[in-house]
């Protein structure tokens, strides 16, 4: 939840302020537990390795290079929850590969993921697809979850409540609000 997908950019994702409410909702219940991750660009295209350099070929006006540094920036009604949030950097889709995020959980016990956040399709996946192979219990805040394209936002939806049903669970901000225990 970046000023980088919120603000009008080359990757905009329109839904994201209208969900802002349920995240908000999610992260003052107990800031201390909660985690935003922030996808940083590349400087240059140069710096991407194997397709990521591709990729930033492609996206060059989206390189560090290129915009205002402060569209990395989380939004901000939600930078104010840091501390006691954490915020963790990574370069690319899901937060396991270049951070110390899994043993950041681990240490502190953690076995319960509430994940939020944009895109469903691309980050969201990434995160979810790691956590499953770690072995988490996922639980998805359906309606604090947007995309930049609305049809692949229903249907990773849908395969998120059909093709996962096991190692994921699908609630409103709502219902998850009223099971949480601090």
């Amino acid at each position: 939840m970046q000023k980088i997908f919120a603000e009008p950019t080359e990757w905009s994702t329109p839904w994201a302020y209208k969900i802002l409410p349920q995240l908000i909702a999610l992260t003052e219940f107990d800031p201390s537990k909660t985690i935003f991750t922030r996808f940083i660009p590349m400087k240059t295209s140069i710096e991407g390795v194997g397709m990521w350099r591709k990729y930033y070929e492609r996206w060059e006006c989206m390189t560090l290079k290129k915009i205002n540094p402060a569209l990395i920036d989380l939004i901000s009604e939600l930078s104010q929850f840091v501390p006691p949030a954490v915020v963790i950097d990574k370069h690319v889709y899901g937060p396991w590969m270049e951070t110390t995020l899994h043993q950041y959980l681990q240490k502190r016990g953690i076995n319960t993921l509430i994940i939020s956040g944009g895109e469903t399709d691309i980050c969201v996946l990434a995160t979810i697809m790691g956590a499953i192979d770690l072995g988490y219990r996922i639980i998805l805040a359906r309606d604090a979850l947007c995309s930049s394209q609305d049809s692949c936002h229903d249907s990773i939806i849908n395969i998120y409540e059909n093709r996962f049903s096991i190692q994921l669970e699908v609630y409103t901000t709502e219902k998850i609000l009223s099971h949480w225990e601090k």
